[in-house]
């Protein structure tokens, strides 16, 4: 069994993966970075929350004494959330790129990351570029395993308002209400994105990928997550 760092433990996908590692027979230890008290409702002793409030502290505070194989970033948030792009931008591209150096120094050889569709370093509009910029980023370290995943519209109750999203997610979940093939090309449920994530990471360090960067698009999300 292995050990797991998770960034992004109380947020929509990262909730999930939480979830899902603590109950996967492969790991042994997760260590979760939060800024508050982390729910575990099964009691498991895998959860090893390492929490601050002041997140610049997290790429030093980083385990590398329990050697961890895998690290999952699920880590972001939004304009609203912190008062603007530039508040946004120095947790989702730079705190991400700190914590993902971190995880190189400290001697993890896989890294999964929850990036997003459409993601493109040379883009127009400032959300995607950032994402893609970062995705440059993170391949730049040289992991012995990089998995990006570029969900769609994820599905799921989050607890700040978007109203725009609110709207496409409630149509995406009446759509799938009728048959998931109406909305798998464009909406996944976040339940399937944090499956689909740590089931990347378990065949990484299980040895079942060759190594180097593996873009798991929409279409590759829907096979593992569902699978």
């Amino acid at each position: 069994m292995a050990a797991a760092v998770l960034a992004g433990s109380t947020g929509l996908v990262g909730s999930n993966i939480l979830t899902t590692l603590l109950a996967h027979p492969s790991f042994s230890a997760i260590h979760a970075y939060t800024r508050r008290d982390l729910p575990n409702p099964a009691g498991s002793t895998k959860l090893q929350p390492i929490t601050s409030p002041d997140s610049s502290t997290w790429p030093a505070q980083f385990p590398s004494s329990s050697s961890p194989r895998v690290f999952f970033s699920a880590l972001g948030t939004t304009r609203a959330q912190v008062g603007g792009f530039d508040a946004q931008r120095k947790i989702d591209f730079e705190l991400n790129l700190d914590l993902a150096k971190s995880a190189k120094e400290s001697g993890v050889d896989t890294y999964v990351l929850i990036s997003s569709n459409g993601a493109n370093p040379t883009g127009y509009f400032a959300y995607p570029k950032m994402k893609g910029e970062l995705e440059e980023a993170v391949k730049g370290l040289g992991f012995k395993h990089t998995v990006i995943v570029r969900p769609g519209l994820i599905v799921g109750e989050r607890n700040e308002s978007r109203p725009a999203e609110a709207a496409l997610r409630s149509l995406a979940k009446g759509l799938r209400g009728l048959t998931p093939k109406m909305t798998d090309w464009w909406a996944q449920d976040a339940g399937m994105i944090a499956r689909a994530a740590v089931e990347a990471g378990v065949r990484c360090v299980e040895g079942k990928r060759e190594e180097g960067v593996w873009v798991m698009e929409m279409r590759d999300i829907v096979e593992l997550g569902r699978g």
